[in-house]
C-alpha cells in the first residue's frame, strides 16, 4: 500500500513535465506533417495557400486619410512560397483626387508581393468616369469602358497592359484592336494591332469670324 502511496505521489510530482513533454512532441509532430516531402529533400516547397480571406478589401489612403486605391475580392489566397495572393472576383478602384475614377473587375486576379503588379484574367472590364468637368458627348477624355480577358496593371504607374484582344467603348464610338498600353494618369491609350471600329466625328470647329 505504502509504495503504491509513494509511486502516485512521484507520478502526481512529474505530471506538469510530463504534460510539457507531450505538448512538445505534439508540436513538433504537427509541424513534420505540415512540411512538404520536397521541401524535406531540400527542393522548393509546393505553391500551396499558406492563408485564406473570404470577403478580402485592403485600401489605400492618402496624406488626407482618403482611399486612393482599394483592391476587395470574393475570397483571397496568400502563398507563402512567392509571397503572391489570389483572387476570386477582384474589383479593383483608383480614386486620385483631380483625376477620373476607375473601377475594374474580374473573375481571377494575382498580387505580386510587393503589391505593385497585378494580373486579371477573365471577363476583364474596366470603367474609367469622365473627367470632373468634362463633357461625355464626344469629347475625348469621356466615359472610357475596356473589355478584355486578360490585363496586367501596374498599381504605383497606374498603366494598364495586354497582348490579348480589347473592345474600348467611348462617347465617339467602339474600338477593337489586339494588344493595349493604357496609361490611366496621361489619359492615353495605344492598341498595338488590327485595330478596327466605328468613330463618330468630332465636332467641328467654330470658323473665326
Amino acid at each position: 500500500m505504502d509504495r503504491t502511496r509513494y509511486l502516485l505521489d512521484r507520478l502526481t510530482a512529474w505530471s506538469p513535465v510530463l504534460l510539457l513533454g507531450g505538448l512538445a512532441a505534439l508540436t513538433y509532430w504537427l509541424d513534420a506533417q505540415i512540411q512538404s516531402p520536397a521541401g524535406n529533400r531540400g527542393g522548393a516547397p509546393r505553391h500551396e495557400p499558406d492563408m485564406y480571406i473570404e470577403n478580402f478589401r485592403a485600401v489605400s489612403l492618402g496624406a488626407d486619410g482618403k482611399p486612393r486605391q482599394s483592391i476587395s475580392a470574393k475570397r483571397a489566397e496568400h502563398f507563402g512560397d512567392d509571397q503572391t495572393t489570389e483572387l476570386v472576383e477582384p474589383r479593383f478602384e483608383l480614386t486620385e483626387p483631380g483625376r477620373p475614377a476607375l473601377a475594374l473587375t474580374a473573375r481571377h486576379g494575382k498580387l505580386s508581393a510587393d503589391r505593385e503588379n497585378a494580373t486579371f484574367r477573365g471577363d476583364v472590364h474596366a470603367v474609367r468616369d469622365s473627367p470632373a468637368g468634362g463633357a461625355a458627348d464626344g469629347t475625348p477624355g469621356g466615359r472610357f469602358t475596356l473589355r478584355t480577358e486578360e490585363l496586367h496593371v501596374q498599381t504605383r504607374q497606374q498603366r494598364f497592359t495586354t497582348d490579348k484582344p480589347v473592345t474600348i467603348e467611348e462617347p465617339r464610338g467602339i474600338i477593337r484592336g489586339v494588344g493595349l498600353e493604357f496609361d490611366n494618369l496621361a489619359k492615353t491609350a495605344v492598341l498595338k494591332g488590327q485595330v478596327r471600329g466605328t468613330m463618330q466625328p468630332g465636332p467641328a470647329p467654330t470658323p473665326t469670324p
